[in-house]
């Protein structure tokens, strides 16, 4: 599943949740977590490229430490990356609204 940077949601970095709502899907909280971990690291490797590849864009291999610092384009591309939600709030999202597929190994 792609991750589009435009469409995740501004949301609060706290928020309460009943537990309960973790295990509706799976029966066990701990299977919700495995599932939204191996999701928030999808989301967060995702995220890495997609900032080197923005960043990439302004990089001149003759830039010194103060040319990269005074680049208003990176400070923009940075700043709208630290404003998104963490990829573990994102996932736990994806997991609620069942956006997420998932499957059990088979048995051998």
């Amino acid at each position: 599943m792609a991750l589009d940077v435009n469409k995740v949601g501004n949301q609060a970095s706290i928020i309460s949740r009943d537990v309960r709502q973790f295990d509706a899907n799976t029966g066990n909280i701990y299977e919700a977590i495995a599932i939204i971990s191996k999701r928030s690291n999808q989301i967060n490797s995702e995220l890495k490229e997609i900032i080197k590849d923005k960043l990439g864009e302004y990089r001149d291999s003759n830039d010194t430490l103060e040319e990269v610092i005074e680049n208003p384009e990176q400070a923009q591309v940075a700043l709208f990356f630290e404003k998104m939600p963490k990829p573990s709030a994102i996932s736990i999202e994806e997991f609620l609204e069942n956006k997420i597929y998932y499957r059990y190994p088979e048995n051998k």
